[in-house]
Formats: C-alpha cells, structure tokens, sequence
C-alpha cells in the first residue's frame, strides 16, 4: 500500500503554518508590497529619493531603509510620515482568518 501524502489538498500557508514561517513569510511579503507601492508613488510624483527623505524629515539612509523590501521593521508612524510625503495614505485592515 503506498504512503498518502499528507499535503495534499492543503494550501499554500497551511504548508508555512506547519513549517513555523506563516508569520515571518507574510510579514515580509507585506513588507515588499508596501516598499513597491511607495517607491511607485514617490515616482509618479516625480520625486528623488532625496526630496522625499526631505519631506519626511529624515536621511537618504533611513529611507532607503524604508524602500528596501527585505527589510521588515517599519513602524507605523515612518509608514505614515512616508506615504503621506508621496501623496497617499494609508488604510490598515484585519480580516478573519
């Protein structure tokens, strides 16, 4: 008799759950899309990089920092000094899981 695979008909994250990465994995996911979304609004604003770390009172490192999208520390406040120096704002929602 062969070895049913215990996998399958599971997802995606039920696999990262098992695995202990569902968190880090979907924090850092999340992290790259708000990196993206900002470099995207800093561009069609037709801002250097300089110019925005102006606006948001900082350095050029520190948002470099902020754009890099392996890098998952972000606080909510540089979130928002951030997307409100690119014209946006931000909108945090929980959804059941």
């Amino acid at each position: 008799m062969t070895k049913r695979n215990p996998r399958i008909g599971s997802n995606f994250d039920d696999f990262l759950s098992d695995e202990g990465l569902l968190e880090e994995t979907t924090a850092l996911a999340l992290k790259r899309l708000i990196a993206w979304q900002l470099d995207e609004a800093r561009k069609a604003r037709g801002l250097s990089k300089k110019a925005m770390a102006e606006l948001m009172n900082t350095s050029r490192a520190q948002l470099d920092r902020i754009l890099n999208a392996d890098d998952a520390s972000l606080t909510l406040e540089t979130l928002s000094r951030a997307s409100r120096a690119v014209g946006c704002r931000v909108n945090v929602e929980l959804a059941a899981a």
